[in-house]
């Protein structure tokens, strides 16, 4: 599923969301589902609309959309023809009358994002990552030894063995490729994962029919960029060598595995192709060409074996400690623990008579309050999770800013923060927000800070706040900032206050049906 919803954003323009879509609707507690998809495009403000249409509205419908095909969640591109795309990577072109037969009338529709530019510039510097370091050591090693023909063939396949050898073991380790998927499931006769990862390839506990192709052609790769002409021959050897085993790799798939693996078939040509060229040219070399390049070749191979094998579990224990992260994320996101852990204020009232700094949207279903003294470090962060929230879901979340200081204590230096800041709030509040992030952001000094917003007079009602403020913090026994409050409970300690976009269709689901309750009782009486 994952596939193809990276594919349908990419057609919509919001490939930049792309990595955090896949980390959130994977962490999702409903994930595979709709709702954990609709669910996360809300979290990335994505405009989206899942609902169900009538058949008879399928011209009407956008070009891309996802849709319920078949009993599964598939891509549907509508331009010349109707195309469909399943997460197996198959591509089906339908007319609309045989795709209103499977399709059950459900669709994920979005508003089309805007082109960015830079984000494609980035991309292929990425690509250049790769490339332009190997294409250094290539022209490194034609500069300094000697190639012909034959090495240079050599060093084509080589380099496309290592390519697909890669392929192979992200298909072996379960990293989704699009390209690799695409090209492994072109038909229903070839599967690369089936083959790959069938208990087939396995040889010993410690070694697979995946390790051989990067250890065989990145070892080869090393031998020939050092010496290419004698090490073809070590290369040619051992791919006519393999050919036993290319010949068991095919019956395999074709007798007991019943699928074609076509990213080991390519791999099998380019053994074969190695060994026409060898068997074709040996006989020009000598006898010590053949043990030099053999040596070359074996040294090649000790040090290629010895760092795959070392870091290979590193490997797989960073992707094992990524699906877990991913299941403890599942658990976290659960709203029903979130609500057991949020705990109750002990004397709430008044809570709703202080009058501090207020963002956002006052009448969302998510109110934050945050208790907040200027002198302390981890308010800064507190302060800084609150603005970046309501910066991104500014419709469904109201925050306030409240502060626990003494009024009385003329020697903490920090009260005259808080009277300057309650009385821009009152007198200039559109550049509120800057002076909370000129204080608790950029961290400016006391007498920066003073010199760019200390000529603000506080009147008698923002003396009279801070006194009540901190007077509703020591009913409460709130001798600590940040005092972190969520729509009248505590905020739980385990969460972070970012990790509240979780929960927010949570909390407007859970306001409605507070509201039809409330209008259900009127009713009765």
């Amino acid at each position: 599923m994952i596939g193809i919803i990276k594919k349908f954003l990419a057609l919509n323009q919001y490939s930049q969301f792309v990595p955090e879509f896949e980390s959130l609707v994977l962490s999702h507690p409903n994930y595979p589902s709709i709702f954990a998809i609709t669910d996360t495009l809300d979290m990335l403000s994505i405009e989206n609309a899942a609902v169900k249409v009538s058949k008879e509205q399928l011209n009407d419908l956008p070009e891309t959309f996802l849709a319920v095909y078949d009993n599964q969640i598939t891509l549907v591109l509508k331009k010349e023809t109707l195309r469909v795309e399943t997460e197996k990577g198959e591509n089906i072109v339908l007319t609309p009358e045989v795709f209103q037969q499977k399709w059950d009338g459900i669709i994920i529709a979005i508003e089309p994002g805007v082109v960015i530019v830079q984000k494609k510039a980035k991309m292929q510097f990425g690509f250049l990552r790769y490339v332009l370091p190997f294409v250094l050591l290539v022209l490194v090693s034609f500069w300094y030894t000697s190639y012909d023909l034959t090495a240079v063939l050599f060093l084509i396949t080589v380099t496309l063995g290592v390519i697909a050898s890669v392929f192979i073991l992200q298909e072996k380790l379960g990293m989704q490729n699009e390209i690799v998927s695409k090209f492994c499931t072109s038909n229903a006769a070839t599967s690369c994962d089936s083959v790959i990862n069938s208990n087939k390839s396995i040889i010993t506990k410690w070694i697979d029919f995946s390790d051989l192709p990067i250890l065989f052609f990145s070892s080869s790769l090393l031998a020939i960029l050092i010496q290419p002409l004698y090490s073809v021959l070590a290369i040619g050897s051992v791919g006519l060598l393999s050919l036993p085993v290319v010949a068991y790799s095919i019956v395999l798939q074709k007798t007991q595995l019943k699928k074609w693996c076509l990213m080991c078939l390519f791999v099998s040509g380019i053994l074969v192709i190695q060994s026409i060229l060898f068997v074709g040219l040996s006989r020009v070399f000598t006898t010590e060409a053949f043990l030099s390049g053999g040596v070359l070749y074996l040294s090649a191979l000790v040090l290629v074996t010895t760092v795959w094998f070392a870091i290979k579990p590193v490997i797989i224990e960073k992707i094992e400690a990524q699906k877990g992260l991913n299941e403890l994320k599942k658990f976290k996101r659960n709203y029903g623990l979130f609500n057991f852990l949020s705990k109750a204020i002990s004397s709430p009232d008044g809570l709703s008579k202080l009058k501090g700094i207020s963002l956002g949207n006052d009448l969302a279903a998510v109110r934050l309050t945050l208790i907040v003294s200027p002198g302390c470090g981890h308010c800064h962060k507190a302060v800084e999770e609150g603005l970046e929230l309501i910066a991104k879901y500014p419709e469904k979340i109201g925050l306030a800013i409240l502060f626990n200081v003494n009024p009385e204590n003329e020697e903490n230096p920090y009260t005259a923060i808080v009277r300057e800041l309650l009385a821009i709030n009152d007198v200039e509040y559109s550049r509120v927000k800057e002076a909370l992030k000129d204080w608790h952001i950029k961290k400016m000094t006391m007498e920066q800070w003073k010199k760019k917003w200390g000529n603000h007079t506080a009147t008698m009602q923002v003396t009279q706040q801070i006194y009540l403020q901190y007077q509703w913090c020591v009913k409460n026994d709130f001798n600590y900032t940040p005092v972190k409050i969520i729509n009248n409970r505590l905020f739980p300690n385990e969460y972070d206050i970012s990790e509240l976009k979780y929960f927010l269709n949570d909390f407007s689901e859970a306001a409605d049906f507070s509201e039809v309750e409330v209008m259900t009782e009127v009713e009765t009486v």
